[in-house]
């Protein structure tokens, strides 16, 4: 089967979606690599070194397209609402699709990826187990997100991050809080360690306070206990708004004495909660820096403006999106690498082997045979479930 390797084409998106170093081993395991001209410029990669390693450059998106039996993006149909559409006449009936989806977005791009008779694979449903830690790219580009908001604080605020003892004095180290201690969150916490910061952080599990202690952070405990904190894939659930009225309460104090407040709760589908309010940025010291890792979606901070860094009350909101982008080199190695033990474990000697009692198959595949065929989209979107589906209720 002919693997396709499109140029990414959300404006600003630098990442591309296979680099050379993986060509060799998805060769040996039966499969052949195209790619676009030009793909992976960007981020590092000529073509040169695709060719090196035995990948066939094509001159156009749409040629890519024509020849493919599998399609792999970064971004793609339905994450990419900019120009994503723009690929739909391209696919072709018996086509596979696989990338992030956004797949509890909109449900007309899933129509419309189903509707061309594509099998699709959104990287996002990867269940986190121990055998598909390997194929978990979203993890991947959380741990980037978490490293760049950390970068991108330290370069806003106008104080040094470490202690630094010096003839002028001694120079206090800054105060770093993350909100959320995901995968990113995690990373926050580990990169403002390495640059000298005094590092706290909340998250409503308290089952990662060993985590959050053992990378030198300090786990910041409220008098408040979340309801069924997490869900089976270990993600942190969406509560109530008394829940998160409360917990606002509680986390005023910590906001106010912090130098830096990095927040990263994204609960899939739903708007992010809101976590730092206006009255708590105005209790923030002038200066003081908010990185929003859910600016996207419509950020936790109620101040936030997705795209921008606006100044509110003397502090700096930073509410960039697609962070991953910006580190394409090694944001591109960690994706490529996931996806392509991916397609080793759906395509076994380069043939399609999509058995639904698979765990990972049944999990991350989203649309095939002309429908939206995952459960929890079809109920997340009020779809009937599938005969299939039923029979196994």
């Amino acid at each position: 089967m002919i693997i396709g390797i499109p140029k990414e084409s959300f404006p600003g998106e630098r990442r591309v979606a296979m680099v050379p170093s993986v060509v060799p081993s998805l060769t040996k395991a039966g499969f052949e690599v195209v790619i676009q001209a030009g793909a992976g410029l960007d981020a590092g990669y000529p073509d040169n070194d695709y060719t090196e390693k035995g990948a066939r450059i094509l001159a156009s998106r749409e040629e890519v397209f024509k020849t493919a039996d599998i399609i792999v993006q970064v971004l793609c149909h339905g994450s990419n609402d900019r120009t994503g559409k723009e690929d739909v006449p391209l696919y072709r009936q018996g086509q596979f699709l696989v990338g992030f989806l956004r797949p509890l977005g909109a449900l007309e791009t899933l129509q419309d990826i189903a509707s061309k008779g594509v099998t699709s694979f959104s990287v996002e449903f990867m269940p986190r187990i121990t055998r598909a830690q390997s194929m978990d790219a979203l993890s991947s580009m959380s741990t980037i997100c978490g490293y760049k908001a950390v970068l991108l604080a330290a370069d806003t605020l106008p104080r040094l991050f470490p202690m630094l003892t010096t003839a002028a004095g001694t120079i206090t180290p800054a105060r770093v809080f993350i909100i959320g201690a995901g995968v990113a969150g995690l990373q926050a916490i580990a990169t403002a360690r390495r640059l000298g910061a005094v590092a706290s952080a909340y998250d409503v599990r308290p089952a990662v306070k060993e985590q959050i202690q053992s990378l030198g952070g300090r786990f910041v405990e409220l008098p408040i206990e979340a309801k069924d904190a997490q869900d089976e894939r270990g993600y942190a659930k969406a509560q109530d708004d008394t829940f998160y009225q409360r917990q606002r309460e509680l986390l005023s104090r910590v906001v106010a004495e912090s130098d830096v407040v990095i927040t990263t709760a994204v609960i899939p589908g739903k708007k992010p909660p809101v976590l730092v309010t206006e009255d708590m940025v105005k209790s923030m010291a002038p200066g003081s820096v908010i990185v929003d890792l859910a600016a996207e979606r419509g950020g936790n901070c109620e101040l936030t403006e997705a795209s921008k860094i606006v100044v509110k009350h003397n502090v700096s909101i930073v509410g960039y999106i697609n962070l991953a982008s910006t580190v394409p080199y090694h944001a591109s190695q960690m994706y490529a690498r996931n996806i392509s033990t991916f397609l080793t474990h759906l395509f076994k000697g380069g043939k399609p082997e999509l058995a639904l009692d698979d765990e990972i198959t049944r999990e991350t595949m989203v649309t095939r045979g002309g429908q939206v065929v995952h459960a929890r989209v079809r109920e997340f979107f009020s779809l009937p479930p599938l005969a299939a589906q039923k029979a196994s209720q």
